[in-house]
């Protein structure tokens, strides 16, 4: 009876080393090397604005009107106040009222010119009555002309109570109320144009490390995140200042959608100040059980399962890597699922 059993054994424990075989047969190998990659330090970055230009009072005045408030976007050109002075009403009236005197007295010029016209005409007169009548004509007609210019000055006048904003952008502050006094000049609004960027102070010790072009990571708004893995956004060194000033080296970091930060608004950025050579394996690599990782390691007895301890993930090559600080070493072949 036992003798017959043997076969079956034999044939059972032959078919689950066949299966053993041919699962490690289509695992993939993956060679462990060392890689190196960017030494990373978390700093906190201000957003600032390329440029901040005020929309001033053109003359003085009162303030009768303020159109916007602190974080209104404007564009170039708007109304955002209006300045007038009690003066400008009274002048004007004052050269339409002149104007009126003129035209009067331009119609009576044009009447003795045509009645002295008249009476050479018939020899009653002489050339010289005829022509102190054209001189006086034309007198009347330059001081008209004298007069309607000086009342388009008043009206430009009135105009430049209207302050205008001088680009597109953000308005930061607005330092004035409706019913103050300003003189010509006077600042009604600050407005934030162009690009955002980030204002990045570092210790001087990483001046030599800091290059222009490198990549930078930002974490979430709200000083909120300290992992790398809470990043939200990415960008590029534009410039590093030449100058350290109180042991601080000044960069800007240009990034692409910081339109809905704050002016001044601080958040995390982790910006890289060298290099350092680390072992990684990719993350399907890694199992876990009752919280101990684990790799499986070829060797030449066959595959084993060995503890690491794992390190920060990062982007090498395209692949996604999970860093292994101990466990294993350069050379060793790790088997892939």
């Amino acid at each position: 009876m036992i003798r017959k059993n043997i076969p079956v054994f034999a044939l059972l424990a032959f078919g689950l080393a066949g299966v053993f075989h041919a699962a490690h047969a289509a695992a993939g190998e993956f060679a462990v090397k060392s890689t190196a990659i960017p030494e990373m330090k978390a700093v906190f970055g201000q957003v600032q604005s390329r440029t901040v230009v005020p929309a001033r009072a053109r003359r003085g005045g009162t303030v009768r009107q303020v159109d916007v408030t602190e974080g209104s976007e404007v564009r170039q050109g708007q109304i955002i106040a209006t300045v007038v002075d009690e003066k400008i009403a009274l002048e004007l009236d004052a050269a339409e009222a002149r104007i009126q005197e003129l035209l009067s007295q331009l119609a009576n010029a044009r009447t003795e010119l045509e009645r002295a016209e008249q009476l050479f005409a018939r020899g009653v007169v002489s050339q010289g009555r005829v022509d102190q009548a054209r001189t006086q004509f034309d007198v009347a007609t330059n001081q008209l002309a004298a007069a309607e210019a000086n009342k388009a000055v008043i009206e430009q006048q009135a105009r430049e109570g209207e302050v205008l904003a001088p680009a597109t952008g953000r308005v930061l502050t607005v330092p004035v109320t409706p019913g103050s006094v300003v003189l010509p000049g006077e600042t009604i609004a600050r407005i934030a144009t162009g690009q955002y960027y980030l204002r990045l102070s570092l210790p001087e010790r990483h001046a030599a490390q800091i290059r222009e072009g490198s990549t930078v990571r930002l974490g979430q708004r709200g000083l909120r995140g300290s992992a790398m893995v809470e990043t939200e956004l990415e960008g590029r060194i534009a410039k590093v200042y030449p100058e350290i000033a109180d042991g601080r080296v000044i960069a800007d970091v240009e990034v692409a959608e910081l339109g809905d930060y704050f002016v001044n608004e601080r958040t995390l950025v982790w910006i890289p100040v060298g290099s350092r050579d680390v072992l990684s394996v990719p993350p399907e690599a890694v199992t876990t059980r009752h919280g101990i990782d684990y790799v499986s390691l070829l060797t030449a007895d066959g595959p084993i399962e060995i503890a690491v301890i794992l390190g920060e993930r990062f982007v090498h090559a395209d692949a996604e890597r999970i860093e292994i600080l101990s466990g294993l070493r350069a050379g060793d072949k790790v088997l892939l699922p």
